[in-house]
C-alpha cells in the first residue's frame, strides 16, 4: 500500500473542497448559513494532513519491522523511525531527488524500495557503495580486497521459522570504522546459487557453485546491502544492487516495542 500516495490524494480533495468553497460556494450562501458538513470536515482535517504529509516526507517517517532478518540489530517488532532527508531532498510520491545532500556510506542501515517490487520496502544495511568490489568467502566479508575487521561477541539464540531454535554466532563487524553487530550460523553456506535472481548488473558478479562466497562490483548509481542476519536475510546477494531513486531513507532509531519496552529510545547503529 503506497500510503504517500494515499495521504496526497487526501491533501488534493480536502484542500481543493476547502479552495472551492472559499472561491465559489460561499458567494451564494447567506452568512448565516452553517457550512455543509462536507466543508466543515475539509478544512478540519487539510492542516492535519498538510502536517503528517510534510513530515513524513521530507523529515521522518515510522516503519515497523515485520522480519528477522536485521536481527540483533533490530528485532521484529520494533518500530523505527528513518531519516526522510540525510541521503537527499526527495519529491514525495515519485521519490525523484531534487536536493543532493549526503550519500549512503558503508554501515548505514537504510530503507528502501525493494528493486524487484517497489511496492515493497525494505531495510538492510548498506555494505557497498558504487566502485566497490565486495567479497563474501567463507561468511568474512572483504571490501575492495581489504577483510573488514570481526571482533567475536559471543552467541544469540531465537526462535527461526518453523520454531526451530537457532544459535548463531555474533560479531561486531567494523565498516568505515564504525562496529555493528551481525551474526552468522556456523555450518550453513556464504550464499545459495539457486537462490540467486537474474537482477540487473548480473554481470558484475561471481558465485562459487557450493555456495562458498561470491564477489559483486557495485556499479554506478547503486548500493550492495545485507541483512545482519546474515544466513536469514534475502538481500542484494539474490536480488541485485540497489538503485539510488530506490532510496527512503536512513534508519536511525527505535521508538516502541511493545513486547520489550527496554529497547524504546535505542539509536540504531
Amino acid at each position: 500500500m503506497n500510503f504517500a500516495l494515499i495521504l496526497f490524494i487526501a491533501l488534493v480533495v480536502t484542500g481543493g473542497i476547502w479552495l472551492l468553497d472559499v472561491l465559489v460556494f460561499r458567494r451564494f450562501r447567506d452568512k448565516d448559513v452553517r457550512e455543509p458538513l462536507l466543508v466543515e470536515y475539509a478544512k478540519s482535517f487539510f492542516p492535519v494532513i498538510l502536517i503528517v504529509f510534510g513530515l513524513r516526507s521530507f523529515l521522518v517517517e515510522p516503519f515497523k519491522i515485520p522480519s528477522g532478518s536485521m536481527m540483533p540489530t533490530l528485532l521484529i517488532g520494533d518500530f523505527i523511525l528513518v531519516n526522510k532527508y540525510t541521503y537527499g531532498i526527495r519529491l514525495p510520491v515519485i521519490n525523484k531527488k531534487v536536493v543532493e545532500l549526503n550519500s549512503p556510506a558503508r554501515g548505514d542501515v537504510m530503507v528502501f524500495r525493494y528493486p524487484a517490487d517497489p511496492g515493497l520496502d525494505y531495510i538492510k544495511r548498506v555494505i557497498g557503495v558504487p566502485g566497490d568490489l565486495i567479497e563474501y568467502r567463507d561468511k568474512k566479508l572483504s571490501v575492495n580486497g581489504q577483510p573488514v575487521r570481526l571482533d567475536n561477541a559471543g552467541t544469540y539464540s531465537y526462535v527461526g521459522n518453523g520454531l526451530s531454535y537457532v544459535t548463531a554466532m555474533v560479531y561486531q563487524e567494523h565498516l568505515n570504522g564504525v562496529g555493528h553487530t551481525m551474526m552468522a550460523e556456523p555450518g550453513k553456506p556464504s550464499v545459495y546459487p539457486p537462490q540467486v535472481m537474474d537482477f540487473p548488473y548480473r554481470e558484475n558478479c561471481s558465485y562459487n557453485a557450493e555456495g562458498e562466497g561470491f564477489a559483486c562490483k557495485v556499479p554506478a548509481g547503486h548500493y550492495f546491502t545485507m541483512g545482519d542476519n546474515r544466513d536469514a536475510s534475502n538481500d542484494s546477494r539474490y536480488w541485485g544492487f540497489v538503485p539510488d531513486q530506490n532510496i527512503v531513507g536512513k534508519a536511525f532509531f527505535i521508538w516502541m516495542n511493545f513486547d520489550d519496552f527496554g529497547r524504546i529510545g535505542n539509536t540504531i547503529r
